[in-house]
């Protein structure tokens, strides 16, 4: 997810001059946007040897690990803001992680592709499994582990003591906060640890 509306829409909920850890951040886009616009610091957690270099090119401090081995090397509260855009899909203990982001951050911001978007339940009606911008595999080649829906993670929050201070979806670079479940693409939720 790097179209400019929507990492403008996300940056709005990182305060400026944060320290951020993006985890699984891809080529940098994101961690190079809040740096240059909201004057953030912080890194960036990568597994792949061409989106760690891309960072490094962007002058984007990275650290490659795999997420799968938790944050062990980060202590409590280390960062402001903690970003999983895009990343719970693709681990295999997202609640461990979603546990770990609440303990290494004073907050964290998730994104992910909102699997009861209407066009998505308009395919699984139809026998098909989605093909669609935000989930862009046939199911046989997708590198998504898992699948979620906004109204999923308003209760994986829940059961993990979170407190979500914002939340909505956004479709094509718009803010959807009326029906967001059925009307996103893509979920997103701004939360902290309870206290």
């Amino acid at each position: 997810m790097t179209e400019k509306a929507t990492m403008e829409a996300l940056a709005r909920l990182v305060p400026e001059g944060s320290r951020v850890l993006d985890l699984g951040c891809g080529d940098g886009a994101m961690l190079d946007y809040l740096q240059r616009t909201r004057g953030c610091s912080g890194y960036g957690v990568e597994i792949a040897d061409a989106n760690v270099l891309a960072c490094t090119r962007r002058g984007v401090n990275v650290i490659q690990l795999n997420l799968e081995e938790g944050l062990t090397i980060f202590e409590d509260n280390s960062f402001d803001v903690v970003l999983q855009i895009d990343t719970l899909p693709h681990l295999r203990n997202a609640e461990t992680m979603l546990r770990e982001t609440a303990r290494v951050g004073r907050a964290g911001i998730v994104a992910f592709p909102n699997f009861a978007h209407w066009p998505n339940r308009l395919s699984v009606l139809r026998g098909r499994m989605p093909v669609t911008r935000r989930l862009p595999y046939q199911w046989y080649d997708t590198p998504n582990i898992r699948v979620g829906t906004y109204k999923d993670f308003e209760v994986l929050a829940g059961r993990n003591a979170l407190r979500i201070l914002d939340s909505f979806g956004l479709h094509e670079g718009e803010t959807v906060r009326w029906l967001p479940n059925a009307r996103a693409g893509t979920a997103v939720f701004h939360f902290e640890r309870s206290a």
